[in-house]
């Protein structure tokens, strides 16, 4: 297994003494898209800012290609040119007059002269399909457009491992869809990815490995099918398994799907098991 980023035994306490993380332990797999999947004021947030070094921990230690990370200025600054972060919110990311001055920041800051800069830029837009909004106000986007614009701005950075808190939170499905296969493409470039997300059906649908997180601490990780269908895991984060899951195992149950096919993960394969 060849694992990319990791975490061991992370500790945080917020001002006041209220607990994030306890103990937490997490791996990345280089190439693999994985799901931290949990209840809504778990600690998940604080776990990504932890994996870039935007938050520093009590105790533990995060590994980056196997190496302790640092937190001097040029070792945090060295860790974020391969591990990005999305947060939920983009305005909270976008700070630039336009879309295309706002996803050049992070490439000038690396210094990188001023072709090769707006080569990234030009890059990522085309990537998120926001090419034609590069001249574009930043506080005159939609919420979908400045999601993709602060991915944009990560992707210009070329990361190795691109961390999104909630991708799809706000989105209207197409959006989400569109959004989604955006993620894919990176994937498919190379890039790692690791989402935050409460979504069973999208942890389920998307997923190449799911984490489940709960009271700052991660209880189960593994393949999607093992750890969403552990009803007792799944109850201690206050989560149902999805849906699409359970048909699946329930095909199997009654013989309507052999045993080593595999479970549906969308809406066509769930339509094909029945017949659809």
């Amino acid at each position: 297994m060849d694992v990319i980023l990791e975490a061991g035994g992370l500790a945080y306490r917020y001002p006041g003494g209220v607990s994030a993380l306890d103990g937490l332990s997490l791996t990345m797999v280089r190439g693999r898209r994985l799901a931290i999947l949990g209840p809504n004021g778990a600690g998940k947030t604080t776990l990504l800012l932890h994996l870039n070094g935007t938050l520093r921990p009590e105790a533990g230690e995060v590994r980056l290609d196997g190496a302790v990370q640092g937190y001097g200025r040029s070792a945090l600054a060295r860790w974020r040119r391969r591990v990005g972060l999305v947060l939920q919110e983009p305005d909270d990311q976008l700070f630039a007059a336009s879309v295309f001055e706002d996803v050049s920041f992070g490439p000038l800051n690396l210094g990188l002269p001023d072709a090769e800069a707006r080569a990234r830029v030009e890059e990522a837009l085309a990537a998120l399909r926001i090419a034609d909004l590069a001249e574009r106000p930043t506080h005159m986007l939609s919420f979908g457009q400045k999601k993709r614009a602060a991915i944009a701005g990560a992707v210009a950075m070329r990361p190795d491992v691109l961390l999104l808190d909630e991708p799809t939170a706000g989105l209207d499905q197409f959006g989400a869809v569109h959004l989604l296969a955006v993620l894919d493409k990176l994937r498919a470039g190379g890039a790692t990815l690791a989402f935050t997300t409460h979504d069973v059906d999208l942890a389920w649908s998307w997923a190449d490995e799911v984490a489940l997180f709960v009271d700052g601490t991660v209880i189960r990780q593994g393949a999607p099918e093992e750890v969403l269908s552990d009803h007792d895991a799944m109850a201690r984060a206050r989560l149902k398994p999805p849906l699409l899951l359970e048909l699946g195992l329930k095909a199997r149950e009654r013989g309507w799907l052999a045993a080593d096919a595999p479970l549906p993960r969308n809406r066509a394969a769930a339509l094909a098991l029945m017949g659809g």
